[in-house]
């Protein structure tokens, strides 16, 4: 009786009330907020200028505008609604990123435990709240921390589906998969990347066929109304801003999710916690497979159209810490020597750079520039970030033309275009159209260290030499004033003409 009583109040010990964990959640995601505020306040980038003009657009007329662009339209539909609440400011719409940031962190928690181990749950809710990733998006406009989560559950579910013979979560894979594929296309390599495992597994005689395939029905029935849509971006807009990619950036895919000091430091925890017990969960290994070959299809897909950037390593999050947090929550001394350092380099780290200085230029230069007055710009998609800060009614031209909707960018057959747009057939038969006393504004991109080799970057130099030439050359224009301040990247730098 004593020893089955002792026995009893040693497992209460040893397994925390649930209030406890409640309290450490909410401990991390206080740290998280602190971590992840400092650039909340900042200006857009081109980007964030692009999301908050898609999304500022009517509630249905948002998955049709998105044909000139490349992406679903969940995210922009989400944050249509949220500013209609909380109001168009940069923390405002940032908040919303910073929102999935946060809930990224009891997700993770929920999706160890269950997967692996308590241990594992912690660590993996830890990564969440500290990863240099969702640090620099969960203060930025744009989808990535949307992604992170999504991706998070997705793994989670596929691996308790298919691995641990939960069926249940056979359903909820298949809502966090259709979730995922309307917020970002490469939710696409993650799908058939699981697929690939599910017939990996199928093969051996693991797992039963019939849940698998009707996911994959319930899967191509959800998307089918937007097949048509990414079936005319992969055709019309694509990505001529990226460059195809070489096989070194696989490698450095970790160090973009989880930062670049850390990732030895994550490294030497992976290689002790090994060592002590090995081998790695099944579940891991599927996890791995999973995230190895959606970074594969990935990259092989760039290699035949280029669309590869960093960001969208989010959708590898998932699988990659789940899979890192069950590894490493078997190690001891050395491996938890080896996190703490990981977590002091993360909390050292500090905010983002800053990512453009469009909003500085445009205020200090807007005093000059008056409704009627000609914006140019050189790089397309600086527009809608422009259109944010400068005076309203004015009109702007880039070298794909007059800008009917300066809230986005019209990416269709957008290289051919900006190839084309010369300043003898846009720009100077715009000026020649304009009344005397009137104002140009030029806004060009100032070149960073590297120069990007991608088609449309090498384009837009073009025309920024061509177009600023031709209006520093004209009779009819004489500058009055200028402005160029230095920023992280994205900068540009601006001249104002009048007419005479």
């Amino acid at each position: 009786m004593v020893r089955g009583t002792l026995r009893h109040g040693v497992n209460r010990l040893a397994t925390p009330r649930p209030a406890l964990w409640v309290g450490a959640l909410l401990a991390l995601m206080a740290a998280s907020l602190l971590l992840r505020t400092g650039a909340l306040d900042a200006g857009y980038w081109i980007d964030e200028g692009i999301s908050v003009g898609i999304a500022s657009h009517d509630l249905r007329d948002i998955p049709g505008a998105l044909g000139q662009d490349g992406n679903p339209p969940l995210y922009y539909l989400l944050l249509h609604g949220w500013m209609q609440v909380f109001g168009t400011t940069e923390a405002a719409t940032r908040a919303l990123s910073l929102l999935f940031a946060l809930l990224a962190i009891p997700a993770s928690f929920w999706a160890g435990t269950r997967l692996f181990s308590r241990r594992a749950g912690v660590i993996a809710a830890a990564g969440a709240a500290g990863a240099p990733f969702l640090t620099y998006y969960a203060q930025e406009t744009r989808m990535y921390s949307l992604v992170v989560l999504l991706s998070i559950l997705a793994s989670a579910s596929f691996a308790l589906a298919f691995v641990r013979g939960e069926r249940k979560h056979v359903v909820y894979l298949g809502v966090w998969l259709t979730l995922l594929l309307y917020t970002h296309t490469w939710g696409v390599f993650l799908v058939v990347a699981m697929s690939a495992v599910w017939l990996h597994l199928r093969r051996r005689g693991e797992i039963d066929t019939r849940n698998g395939v009707r996911l994959l029905i319930v899967l191509a029935v959800a998307y089918l109304p937007w097949l048509p849509v990414i079936l005319f971006q992969a055709q019309h807009t694509a990505a001529p801003w990226a460059e195809r990619p070489s096989p070194l950036v696989l490698l450095i895919i970790p160090g973009g999710l989880f930062g670049h000091i850390a990732t030895p430091l994550l490294a030497i925890a992976v290689y002790f916690a090994v060592r002590r017990r090995p081998p790695v969960d099944r579940a891991v290994r599927m996890l791995l497979g999973i995230a190895i070959g959606t970074a594969l299809l990935a990259w092989l897909s760039s290699q035949i159209e280029p669309a590869w950037a960093t960001r969208y390593s989010a959708v590898l999050m998932g699988p990659l810490l789940l899979a890192l947090a069950s590894v490493v929550s078997r190690g001891r001394r050395w491996t938890v020597l080896a996190l703490v350092g990981v977590a002091g380099v993360w909390a050292l780290s500090g905010p983002p750079a800053t990512k453009s200085n469009v909003r500085t230029v445009s205020t200090t230069i807007a005093p000059s520039i008056r409704p009627g007055d000609l914006v140019v710009s050189t790089q397309p998609e600086t527009v809608p970030a422009l259109h944010r800060y400068l005076p309203a009614g004015v009109v702007y031209l880039t070298p794909m033309g007059l800008v009917s909707d300066p809230r986005q960018t019209d990416w269709r057959d957008g290289l051919q275009r900006l190839r084309s747009g010369q300043a003898e057939t846009q720009l100077l038969p715009a000026i020649e159209r304009l009344p005397r006393g009137r104002r140009v504004l030029i806004v060009t991109p100032v070149p960073g260290e590297r120069l990007s080799q991608s088609p449309w970057a090498r384009a837009v130099r073009i025309r920024t030499r061509e177009w600023r030439a031709a209006l520093d050359a004209s009779t009819r224009l004489q500058p009055i004033g200028g402005v160029t301040t230095l920023a992280g990247k994205n900068t540009v730098r601006a001249r104002v003409y009048e007419v005479i």
